[in-house]
């Protein structure tokens, strides 16, 4: 049984930082492609970043710069680095486990959290 659980969302201002992360439970974590997603209210859930096993990582064009994604496979946990955060930014973000060894996530049957709120605000 695989659990994703998320921490470190909170209230923030505009221009400002915070550090998501994701504890993995289950064996083998550093060989799985992981990655966050967001929803914002009224929108498609859409990828933010993803990171492979050996660790390549992959950004939206909206995060490309400000967001960092990385992860520690002893810890078997993930992370997301969120500087010059901006109100657009504000949204539930999720971790996600692919369920196979692969290079794309499949939403459908993938691994996710329950969300942690990142609020952008002044």
């Amino acid at each position: 049984q695989v659990q994703l659980v998320e921490s470190g969302g909170g209230l923030v201002q505009p221009g400002g930082s915070l550090r998501l992360s994701c504890a993995a439970s289950g064996s083998m974590f550093s060989i799985y492609l992981m990655g966050w997603y967001r929803q914002a209210p009224g929108k498609q859930r859409e990828l933010v970043a993803r990171i492979t096993s050996g660790g390549v990582a992959n950004y939206a064009d909206f995060v490309k710069g400000r967001f960092t994604i990385s992860r520690d496979n002893a810890k078997n946990t993930l992370y997301l680095e969120m500087n010059n955060l901006k109100p657009e930014d504000t949204a539930i973000y999720y971790c996600i486990r692919s369920r196979i060894i692969s290079s794309y996530f499949d939403p459908a049957s993938d691994y996710w959290g329950q969300g942690t709120q990142v609020t952008v605000s002044s």
